[in-house]
């Protein structure tokens, strides 16, 4: 995340001001944008304010933690709307997933898939990952 501009470079950008100086020239000499340096000036003139703002928005926790993992720990396979409704508070599903995330548990994000009507998604007796490769090395070790 980018820091705001230094007091220094604000106090100088502002005496520049008050020297009488354009902002073209306060942005040739400084290396800012003229609207940076035309906010610095207003900010001065309505707030009387010369420092940075705060950055970042307020972080507001809707939710319980322990009362979702109590709602999950009651049912393990509650979808984020059902866990959401469970609350009884309004917010995002992305607001309930981040929450799971924060209490350490993770979320299943799609159910179990039927069984597929024209084929097997993997046959019987069939080796997978490691033990296939490590089985196939054998194979072509024995016949070369």
């Amino acid at each position: 995340m980018a820091a705001p501009y230094s007091l220094d470079l604000r106090g100088r950008v502002l005496s520049a001001y008050d020297r009488g100086m354009h902002t073209k020239e306060i942005v040739a000499n400084f290396s800012i944008s003229p609207s940076w340096a035309r906010r610095v000036k207003q900010r001065r003139r309505e707030d009387g304010e010369t420092a940075p703002r705060a950055m970042g928005g307020k972080r507001i926790e809707k939710i319980d933690p322990q009362r979702l993992a109590a709602l999950v720990a009651q049912q393990p396979d509650a979808t984020l709307a059902e866990l959401r409704e469970r609350l009884g508070i309004e917010c995002a599903l992305s607001a309930v997933c981040a929450a799971l995330g924060r209490i350490g548990l993770s979320f299943k994000k799609r159910r179990s898939m039927r069984p597929s009507r024209t084929d097997r998604t993997s046959r019987r007796g069939v080796r997978s990952g490691p033990a296939r490769r490590a089985a196939r090395r054998a194979a072509l070790t024995r016949s070369g």
